[in-house]
């Protein structure tokens, strides 16, 4: 088992893509959701899948088991979904030794961009690039099992101090 320790932030410019490294496209759906857990799965650029299970009532740490699953068994979860698939690009953003996951949100929740920083432990203070904004780490609107299972499209988009990209 591990434990995902990580914070949350609203991202105010696109001052990050110059250092961004990498990117991936994601479709993400919860396939089981209950008060303290969820079950969700990932379709990476369609060239492969995980299945992630996590655990815990926190909203900094929780723990947390994944496993590669065959795509076309991803793309059938995907299919039973409960409520929104959530659609995003990440991208992989270095920063002072931590490395920032940026997610840019496209279908329903186009414009909404976060960006998530993994943590070694809960005291870690990693220091926050300029492009960061309001932290959002116990916010659970900027949950993806929240946002996938109640409609916030009208209300999570307009946070932002940018123009939706």
């Amino acid at each position: 088992m591990a434990t995902e320790i990580e914070r949350k932030f609203l991202v105010t410019s696109e001052d990050w893509r110059a250092a961004a490294s990498t990117s991936a496209a994601y479709l993400q759906a919860y396939v089981a959701i209950g008060e303290d857990r969820s079950v969700r799965v990932r379709l990476i650029d369609e060239q492969s899948a995980r299945l992630t299970i996590k655990i815990g009532r926190g909203t900094l740490a929780r723990d947390e088991y994944e496993y590669d699953i065959p795509v076309a068994d991803a793309q059938e979860l995907v299919g039973a979904a409960i409520g929104t698939v959530i659609e995003k690009t990440r991208y992989l953003v270095p920063h002072a030794g931590f490395t920032w996951e940026v997610d840019v949100f496209t279908g329903f929740y186009h414009g909404l961009v976060v960006a998530e920083v993994e943590l070694r432990s809960e005291a870690d203070d990693p220091p926050l690039p300029p492009w960061i904004g309001a932290e959002v780490t116990g916010d659970r609107r900027y949950s993806n099992m929240v946002m996938a299972t109640e409609d916030l499209s009208g209300e999570l988009p307009h946070g932002l101090s940018h123009s939706p990209l």
